[in-house]
């Protein structure tokens, strides 16, 4: 099959392709293609063309494209999902809900609010009143990574064309393939051509969409790293910017935690996606009144843990997405081995595990928050646990880092676990449990990002705000 990019509401075999290899095995899935400038310039030009016309239509007319086109992305969830987890390695129990379900929940739920958001309103000023409109910002460069390329590509993708925008999608040269169920829903829901442009490459690809002239705002997803070049080009161009970034979250566990509780939480908190998650809590802040209890339960859980084949429905903890992060992450393990932490769980390849880019979950104790381990994300399934006497102590540890994007609280006392996340300088945090909510927004502080996601605040994200003034009544 040629490698495809979707621009103008057509299909075009990229002149140039990458091979997408399987994370499970080792091989070929497919070719991806890596689009040129010129197509990057043709892509853009096609979403600028059909701004106007979108940008100029009903909320109710917008909102009715994209619930036809939730119903598009579910009838394809089954394959999407499946190809998914080929790509990068998510196990399908988690693919289902993140690569499935989600987007044509969000899909809907944008469908909903923008029809229930006025575009206009008046306030009554000091000599007459004034309308305060929102329009679409533009042009959007969505730029999305490989770890949740559906479920991050929705995130940008349902509130920009429901805010009147159109958008150049762009996923990773690893997960090049499933992106193409974005540009066939898009056909079967009807979007007019140019609303909706779907292209794949590396980072060149991706430096050249940032900095098109034709674009009006950016939002990425991806490494701090990446993000403040992004954030460079974007600040040099007085260009509106959303950045998720990376996060090396902490799970506080309070010494009156319910320990086989949040120990069932951290498999979803700590591990999922084989660490593979920007909001993980990888470090965990444990009391030192519980703190070899808690050890000896965390390399459990990680013990645990059912590792192998992502199309397993059983699979817990499935390959990371290439070789290189593999290595990366073995690397880390390294580091970690050559300094003072103890090697509690996992720690190296799965012996049965021959093929593929697998990594035992792995847990270091005794782990200062100065070591690397502590600070630098690694993106894959290794946690640290640190040792704390006092909540204050816990707290301080916590926002000792230059991340703030997630983190979890562990108590059987509700509102003291609250009180602890409220001193967290973070731009989310779970009690008891960590899930995102459609309705309420996503996004980080620090290193960890620019902007929300989700809620009210992801559909505002997409427009700019217009007052005209008017004198005498309304």
């Amino acid at each position: 099959m040629p490698a495809l990019f979707f621009v103008d509401g057509h299909f075009h075999t990229a002149d140039r392709a990458e091979p997408v290899v399987e994370a499970a095995t080792g091989e070929p899935l497919g070719d991806g293609a890596v689009v040129t400038e010129s197509d990057i310039d043709t892509a853009v030009a096609a979403a600028r063309r059909a701004l106007p016309e979108w940008r100029a239509s009903s909320p109710d007319h917008r909102a009715a494209i994209l619930i036809a086109m939730a119903d598009a992305l579910k009838a394809r969830a089954k394959p999407t999902s499946e190809l998914v987890s080929r790509e990068n390695g998510m196990p399908i129990a988690l693919s289902r809900g993140a690569n499935g379900a989600f987007p044509p929940l969000l899909l809907r739920y944008y469908a909903q609010l923008v029809t229930e958001t006025p575009v206009e309103e008046i306030r009554p000023s000091i000599t007459g009143h004034t309308i305060v409109r929102r329009e679409a910002v533009g042009v959007v460069a969505a730029i999305v990574p490989w770890n949740y390329p559906q479920a991050l590509a929705a995130m940008k993708v349902a509130p920009a064309l429901a805010a009147g925008c159109t958008v150049v999608l762009k996923a990773s040269p690893e997960t090049a393939l499933d992106a193409l169920a974005f540009a066939e829903a898009a056909v079967d829901a009807g979007l007019p051509a140019g609303v909706l442009n779907v292209v794949s490459g590396g980072p060149s690809v991706g430096a050249c969409l940032v900095a098109h002239p034709g674009v009006d705002k950016v939002a990425f997803t991806g490494s701090t790293a990446t993000g403040r070049l992004v954030a460079e080009i974007c600040g040099r161009l007085m260009r509106p910017v959303t950045l998720e970034l990376g996060g090396k979250s902490a799970a506080i566990i309070l010494d009156d935690a319910d320990l086989d509780a949040t120990m069932r939480g951290l498999r979803n908190a700590s591990f999922v996606n084989n660490g593979q998650t920007c909001h993980l809590s990888s470090r965990i802040l444990a009391p030192r009144s519980r703190y070899d209890e808690i050890v000896d339960a965390v390399a459990a859980l990680a013990d645990g843990l059912a590792v192998g084949d992502p199309l397993d429905p059983a699979t817990e903890i499935g390959p990371l997405v290439s070789s290189r992060q593999r290595d990366r992450v073995l690397d880390y393990i390294t580091v970690g081995r050559d300094s003072g932490a103890r090697l509690v769980a996992g720690g190296s390849v799965p012996k049965d595990q021959p093929r593929g880019w697998f990594v035992a979950p792995t847990v270091f104790a005794d782990v200062e928050n100065s070591d690397r381990l502590a600070r630098e994300e690694i993106f894959g399934p290794v946690l640290t646990i640190s040792g704390y006497d006092t909540d204050d102590e816990a707290i301080a540890l916590a926002n000792d880092t230059e991340f703030g994007l997630a983190g979890t609280v562990w108590s059987a006392d509700v509102d003291r676990a609250t009180t602890v996340a409220r001193a967290v300088h973070t731009g989310t945090i779970g009690v008891n449990d960590y899930a995102l909510d459609v309705r309420a927004p996503f996004g980080g502080v620090k290193a960890s990002g620019l902007g929300r996601e989700l809620g009210p605040e992801g559909l505002e994200a997409y427009r700019t705000l217009k007052s005209i003034y008017r004198t005498g009544p309304a």
